[in-house]
């Protein structure tokens, strides 16, 4: 047979069909249409009939349209190809609308569509009833109308079929080897595909047919739909579920039925997992599959290994086609190809049992019958989670919206999960317009964290130590209304124990707390260096016993009253014998002894410990750090940090890159150049501890905090902070080094611990709190620097040559060649020209933040005036002390340079241990010299003024 030939058998058998599908439309399917029933089932299975018809015409228009295809070839002198079969060339059409007729046909089996049909009072079917009868007995000799319908509707089409893998099998006998052989085999093969297909598709509507008829009304009501096709029955092939829990095993393709007397339940099996590894044994004798769902577990037991096999095959297909959303082509695949359904899924569930998420709507994915992955939790009272969840609790970052019942606003958690319950960094953004950032753990604030209210009625905010729930610990309140911060311990929300207040006036005090209440004496520092030590209210007023030692030296002690219209009052002693400034009094410093520093800010230090001895996990990472970088675009916008805003770093920190990267940066310079990155970026753990500490500063000593009584307390914690992050690094890096098999490396330069922290870690992460810490040192040294600069201011009057022979600098030192002259000038007037690179030098002392930098330009401007010297003498000249200081004053009171006692003062205690007694603490204490001679200049010159003034 060649090609022609094969389209003119083609063209004969689609005229032949067609006009077989003309008659059953006219003959059957327009008179049912006709008879449309008045009852409500009646009225669902005629819905069910109509789409039947559709799907019919569908096939004879693509039928009559091949067949106009093939006839209008036929008519032409051109040459036949394969494209001109359109059975061929348009097989994908052919196969979709053929399943299309089958799969609705088989649905109108189900529910026995055509009993119902045949049983119609329509006068238009009774009409064609016996017309009907003669047209039937051409195709089948059934007696039984319905069973007659069912045929005449699908054996002409089904016999078709089998015509075209006919006429196609002996039109690939004849072809040569080639594309056009391989497209005709791939054709064969479909249409052999979809009559098998065609084949199961009947089978299963006749075996569920059957048991809709042997089921009670009740549960065909609420079971029987026309798409549910039954594949096994547990009386076909016997399998038994656990502790006799039921009669009766139906598995369709949609749902897993157990019936149990006059009862059912039913699982979706697109949340059915088949485990047949499970570890329980099964009772002897018997061979069982353990069924995993949402919310129950139970096994199904077989007496042999074949029943089981084939259960466990069937159920396996059966989810998997389920999860694909359609059936496979043709019904039952291979056995050993594509059976397994994934373990790992996504669907929408409501779980229904007693327990946490009763009521609740799961929508995310899920492994072996357990939320696990990306999802989304709801719940009836408009409680809402979305996130990670692991083993059917929520694990990993998430965002929890919770109602408040007496006003229609939410509690929003963005926090991290550990086994159902916030553990690790979070923010909660309560209804009531405060908001929590910090740590959890059970779900209550645990750790490091701060509380603050945004709304204007009551502005606060809490920076501190909170334990179940409470605020517990060190901590630090900001009550802004009344402009007062409270610096102590408290317990369970209370300020209790030791603690420190410091007013926006700039009064402060220092007292015993019970539950809020102040109780005993205390310390309080007024704002004119007058302090008081003694029981004083609330409102600051003096009562009972009490000293009050004044600036000027004098000393009143007794018992204070305050009647009221009569102010204060006290009877006492006044003691007038000192009359200089005490230091010890205006300078007090409070909370050294109360609060040593170790024992601040432990909330901080303990979660990098745990981080630490966690072996810093993945997982512990992201719990300590906050939330992951790598979440969904829409989880990103919604996050807030606490340390840090993340953008896009160009370094990536991923916990194993770090512990890699420590071990390869032991050698002091890589050391420093790495550490310096790594506590610049908010990705890695020691730059978040850092963000974490800076935090916690700024919260105690900035803004009302800024009081000279505690510039101590400020200083030690800074260096106590260096301590500390050297030693999480060293902990970061012996982690590291045992994970290697390797064992941590000596220090060869022989320096300890604290030397390394001052001399590595101190400079690299002073400028988070130069500005704080140095605010405290200039209101501390403000008496002092306050005489420095009206000295500064008086000496600026100076021209230069007046200025060092006013100083004492000796003649032949004085660089009189960088006095330029110019027209009708006179040397003498000339001013801001001597000494100009070594002022100008000194004055780079206010342009950086490390101790060791300001050493370092003092070092060079120590060289520039040594340089100067020695081009005026015309040889090398070594200063002696009794020049160096002249000649230093000199350039001191032309470098103007402000704060300079703060200056001093933050380097001689910052400085690096190392450089005491060598070259650069030789040479600040000749600046401290030069700072501290221009004060006593000054203050002579008051009390001249004052002497004078007197006579």
């Amino acid at each position: 047979m060649c090609t022609a030939e094969a389209t003119a058998s083609l063209l004969q058998a689609e005229e032949a069909f067609s006009a077989c599908l003309a008659r059953i439309d006219a003959l059957i399917l327009k008179p049912l249409l006709q008879a449309e029933p008045s009852d409500q089932k009646g009225k669902e299975n005629f819905k069910l009939f109509v789409l039947l018809n559709d799907r019919f015409q569908a096939l004879w228009n693509l039928t009559e349209e091949n067949y106009r295809i093939l006839k209008q070839k036929c008519s032409t002198s051109e040459p036949f190809c394969i494209q001109d079969i359109y059975t061929v060339w348009k097989g994908d059409l052919f196969l979709s609308l053929y399943i299309q007729y089958f799969v609705t046909f088989a649905n109108y089996v189900v529910v026995h569509g055509f009993e119902h049909a045949t049983k119609s009072k329509s006068e238009a079917w009774k009409h064609h009833k016996t017309v009907l009868k003669q047209f039937l007995t051409d195709f089948t000799s059934e007696t039984s109308m319905s069973l007659a319908l069912y045929t005449v509707l699908h054996k002409p089409i089904r016999d078709h079929i089998e015509q075209y893998i006919l006429l196609l099998t002996k039109l690939k006998e004849v072809l040569k080897e080639g594309s056009e052989k391989d497209v005709v085999t791939s054709a064969i093969k479909e249409y052999v595909k979809l009559e098998s297909f065609i084949s199961q598709v009947l089978d299963e509507a006749c075996f569920t047919k059957s048991l809709w008829k042997s089921l009670s009304y009740k549960f065909t009501d609420m079971l029987c739909v026309p798409e549910r096709r039954l594949l096994e029955d547990s009386k076909n092939l016997p399998i038994s579920a656990s502790t006799n829990r039921s009669d009766r095993i139906l598995l369709f393709d949609d749902v897993l039925v157990l019936i149990q007397g006059n009862s059912f339940q039913s699982f979706d099996l697109k949340l059915v997992w088949v485990d047949e590894n499970h570890r329980e044994k099964s009772a002897p004798g018997l061979y069982g599959l353990r069924i995993i769902t949402p919310e129950e577990t139970f096994f199904l037991s077989a007496k042999d290994p074949q029943m089981k096999a084939v259960w466990q095959w069937k159920l396996n297909q059966a989810v998997r086609q389920a999860l694909n959303g359609k059936r496979d082509f043709p019904l039952w695949g291979k056995t050993g190809e594509g059976t397994e359904p994934p373990s790992c899924r996504f669907f929408t569930y409501v779980f229904r049992l007693e327990g946490k998420f009763k009521s609740a709507t799961y929508e995310g994915e899920w492994h072996w019958g357990k939320p696990h992955g990306k999802g989304t939790l709801k719940w009836r009272d408009g409680r809402n989670h979305v996130g990670d969840f692991k083993e059917g609790l929520e694990h990993g970052f998430g965002i929890c919206l919770v109602p408040r019942r007496s006003e229609d606003r939410y509690d929003c958690y963005k926090c991290h999960w550990y086994e159902g319950k916030m553990r690790g960094y979070g923010i909660c953004e309560y209804g009531n317009d405060m908001v929590y950032k910090g740590y959890f753990k059970d779900d209550m604030r645990q750790g490091f964290g701060i509380l603050e209210n945004v709304s204007p009625e009551h502005t606060f905010k809490y920076t501190g130590q909170w334990e179940n729930d409470k605020k517990n610990g060190y901590g630090v309140w900001e009550d802004k209304d009344r402009g007062e911060r409270y610096i102590g311990t408290w317990l369970d929300d209370h300020k209790h124990g030791q603690g420190i207040v410091v007013t926006q006036s700039g009064v402060c005090y220092q007292r015993t707390f019970h539950a809020d209440k102040m109780v005993g004496s205390g310390i309080l520092l007024l704002e004119d260096d007058s302090v008081y030590e003694g029981n004083f209210t609330e409102d600051l007023t003096f009562v009972g016993k009490g000293k009050l030692s004044f600036a000027n030296g004098f000393i009143l002690e007794g018992t204070f009253t305050n009647k009221s219209g009569q102010g204060l009052q006290t009877h006492g002693i006044l003691n007038t014998s000192n009359e200089q400034l005490d230091n010890r009094i205006t300078k007090a410093q409070l909370g050294l002894e109360e609060f040593p520093v170790e024992k601040r800010w432990k909330g901080i230090y303990d979660q990098f410990l745990e981080f630490i001895h966690s072996g810093c996990k993945e997982e512990m990472e992201e719990s300590f750090t906050g939330f992951h970088i790598r979440t969904s675009k829409e989880l990103r916008k919604s996050q807030e940090y606490l340390f840090c805003q993340r953008g896009t770093e160009d370094v990536s920190w991923k916990i194993e890159d770090i512990l890699e990267e420590l071990v390869q940066h032991q050698a002091l310079g890589s050391l420093q150049s790495y550490l310096e990155k790594a506590l610049k970026s908010s990705l890695h753990p020691l730059g978040k501890l850092l963000k974490a500490l800076t935090i916690a500063f700024q919260a105690t000593y900035s803004g009302i905090g800024a009081n000279r009584h505690l510039l101590t307390m400020a200083q030690e914690e800074v260096k106590y902070y260096a301590k500390k992050i050297w030693e999480f690094y060293q902990g970061l890096l012996h982690l590291a080094l045992e994970q290697k098999g390797q064992l941590p490396t000596k220090s060869l330069d022989g320096d300890t611990s604290d030397q390394r922290a001052y001399s590595v870690v101190l400079p690299l992460i002073l400028p988070c709190f130069y500005p704080e810490l140095f605010m405290l040192y200039m209101l501390y040294h403000e008496r002092e620097d306050d005489l420095y600069c009206q000295g500064i201011v008086d000496l600026s009057l100076f021209p230069d040559i007046k200025l060092l022979e006013f100083l004492d600098v000796q003649k032949h030192l004085w660089p009189l060649k960088d006095l330029t002259l110019t027209t009708n000038q006179r040397r003498s007037l000339i001013k801001d020209k001597c000494f100009l690179s070594a002022t100008e030098c000194l004055q780079k002392l206010i342009t950086t933040v490390d101790p060791r930098e300001k050493l370092v330009i003092l070092q060079k401007t120590y060289e520039e005036i040594e340089s100067t010297v020695s081009r005026v003498v015309e040889k090398d000249y070594k200063l002696p002390m009794d020049d160096l200081l002249p000649l230093l004053m000199y350039v001191v009171s032309r470098a103007k340079i402000q704060h300079l006692g703060a200056e001093i003062h933050l380097i001689r205690d910052l400085m690096d241990p190392t450089n005491q007694g060598g070259l650069y603490d030789f040479l600040l204490t000749a600046l401290e010299s030069c700072y501290e001679h221009i004060q006593r200049m000054r203050l002579h010159q008051r009390e001249n003024c004052h002497v004078a003034h007197s006579s």
